[in-house]
């Protein structure tokens, strides 16, 4: 069994002054918005809206509002499969640390939140594409998504993991616009309350070949349900503060990237199906390329099967069926 397959791991501060580097994945929402004449105002805004949305759901002790700020690092992880130094750029993930400015204090939060991946663009944009592209009917690809998620859940595990990070990730997502969600009676202070899908997504089954389960709540504020994946137990591995750094930064990246659904004028109801042909909704003041995205994700996908997937297919293949 092969194990020289290494992780390097690489943090930038997600601020104002932040410039997507050439190994970014471009379609990572972050990095769509820090382009652009208005890439400073764009990442002003983002950052000012996700330090407002933690102070209105961390209220106690806070009656100004202004108890905390929310300090956001970029994650990426370079994957050596060879053991020879070349590094190939497998995944990008977001890490919230919380500032107290009451105690000085910096605490870690939650690593994960938006997640980013090359191999996903494969799988996606290319792998599923053209498997269906002269079927009668929808299908999936044999092993769909089973090398992407041995390789995640061995980063999970890996030394250097544990070695920067002390709890297993949280990834915050977008409903899907294909199912219908029904509310629950649990209620969690912070989560709100708990609502359940009429149906598995594609995603999801994604999702959990990397180990991940699935829940969704709808926060207070918010408008709609988010799909939290997580290993263990979510209510209870992970402090109130954890969580709400979760959820106000990727509640605000939705707002402004989903505004259709997370910024609707109508808050989810009972039994909820999300629209994003929603036209009764607000946009934030923060430009977005939701098209240019779409596009990406293919030019990503190929970048992927010509620098990994082919490369070292035969070594891929090989440490796959071996992976316990």
């Amino acid at each position: 069994m092969n194990n020289n397959f290494t992780f390097t791991i690489k943090s930038i501060l997600l601020d104002e002054n932040y410039h997507p580097s050439n190994s970014t994945r471009i379609t990572t929402n972050f990095a769509n918005l820090a382009r652009g004449e208005s890439r400073k105002e764009n990442l002003q805004n983002a950052l000012r809206m996700i330090d407002n949305s933690f102070n209105t759901l961390a209220h106690w002790d806070n009656p100004k509002g202004d108890r905390y700020s929310v300090e956001l690092e970029i994650i990426s992880v370079d994957m050596d499969v060879n053991g020879d130094g070349k590094a190939f750029p497998s995944i990008e993930i977001l890490k919230t640390n919380i500032i107290d400015h009451k105690t000085n204090e910096r605490t870690e939060g939650i690593v994960g939140n938006n997640f980013s991946s090359y191999v996903r663009d494969y799988d996606f944009s290319v792998l599923l594409l053209n498997h269906n592209k002269n079927q009668p009917t929808f299908s999936i690809p044999e092993n769909f998504g089973e090398l992407h998620g041995k390789l995640f859940k061995h980063f999970v595990n890996s030394a250097s993991y544990k070695q920067n990070f002390k709890k297993p990730p949280v990834i915050c997502l977008s409903v899907s616009d294909n199912k219908t969600y029904h509310c629950t009676d649990n209620q969690h202070p912070v989560l709100g309350y708990e609502y359940k899908p009429n149906d598995s997504s594609l995603t999801e089954q994604y999702f959990k070949k990397m180990g991940l389960q699935v829940r969704y709540f709808m926060p207070p504020n918010s408008v709609a349900p988010l799909a939290f994946y997580f290993f263990g137990d979510l209510l209870n591995d992970y402090t109130n503060l954890e969580l709400i750094s979760t959820i106000s930064t990727m509640g605000t990246f939705q707002k402004i990237y989903r505004p259709e659904i997370y910024n609707a004028n109508a808050v989810a109801g009972k039994h909820y199906q999300p629209n994003l042909k929603n036209a009764d909704h607000s946009l934030t003041q923060i430009v977005y390329d939701r098209a240019e995205r779409s596009q990406l994700a293919i030019d990503q996908g190929k970048f992927a099967e010509e620098n990994f997937i082919k490369p070292y297919q035969n070594i891929l293949e090989l440490w796959s069926s071996q992976y316990a």
